[in-house]
């Protein structure tokens, strides 16, 4: 067994080079409207670190839209290059161009070498505060995310604005919240600190938060929402589920309609 899910695959291992035009695209679901208003965001050029869960599919939606190798994708656990995989496969890459030990790849992180970052949050506040380390009586801990958010030269923080039942509707360019997850994302406090925002702020580190419905910016006065996804109701399924009022961009506007739709976005061009 090579990981978790997968017995054998030379395009993990790097004994061949394997075709990714294949690969099955990724169901069109709110991981994937979040990781491709992510995957808008990538520069050209750039080493970008992929963290666990959504972000993974960040690697999906380049890969379905031809763009994989503008710029270097790399795991924490080594890989630099190809298409990092997702779910049971994370931790590998399909036609890897570097692996490296943990450690190395932690040398290279903390001495500046990422560009970008995108990772996973399970909690947030107003100030831009995230917390993935401790929920209650459970304690999943830091990891390497800390290594990652500070020293990354951009962060964007990815997941779902709310959880644990959360149901929509995606097409035609426009979501619907059928049912809403009763755990809300945006906290007044969050039991844990893993990612400081007032040390960000303090680093000059860009910020952006991306949420299936919803993007903000971190700024010196909190996060600010800059986008609501079309067909969603700003005041009802956003700021009602927030707990105090956020700032509003000056330039607040919709997320693009492409995201919405089935078929490739067209990023590529």
């Amino acid at each position: 067994m090579q990981n978790w899910n997968t017995q054998y695959n030379p395009g993990f291992s790097g004994e061949h080079r394997i075709s990714t035009k294949q690969l099955p695209a990724v169901a069109l679901n709110n991981k994937k409207v979040i990781a491709r208003r992510a995957a808008m965001e990538l520069e050209e050029d750039s080493t970008v670190n992929l963290g666990v869960g959504i972000p993974e599919f960040i690697s999906a939606v380049a890969a379905e839209e031809g763009i994989g190798r503008r710029f270097t994708l790399t795991v924490e656990d080594g890989i630099f290059g190809g298409s990092p995989a997702s779910g049971l496969d994370f931790g590998v890459s399909l036609n890897p161009s570097c692996m490296v030990t943990m450690q190395s790849m932690f040398d290279y992180y903390d001495g500046g070498g990422l560009d970008q970052a995108f990772v996973g949050f399970a909690e947030g506040d107003l100030r831009g505060n995230v917390n993935v380390s401790l929920f209650g009586d459970r304690m999943p801990g830091c990891g390497g995310f800390i290594d990652i958010t500070q020293n990354a030269k951009k962060v964007y923080f990815c997941g779902t604005f709310t959880a644990k039942g959360l149901k929509t509707e995606i097409g035609n360019g426009r979501l619907k919240i059928v049912q809403e997850g009763h755990a809300l994302k945006f906290q007044e406090k969050v039991h844990q600190i893993t990612f400081s925002a007032q040390t960000a702020l303090k680093n000059k580190l860009p910020v952006m938060y991306i949420t299936e419905r919803a993007v903000f910016r971190l700024t010196e006065k909190g996060v600010m929402l800059c986008e609501a996804a079309p067909g969603i109701d700003v005041e009802k399924d956003i700021i009602a589920l927030m707990p105090s009022r956020p700032l509003i961009a000056p330039d607040f506007h919709l997320m693009d309609e492409r995201i919405f739709h089935e078929g490739k976005m067209g990023l590529k061009a």
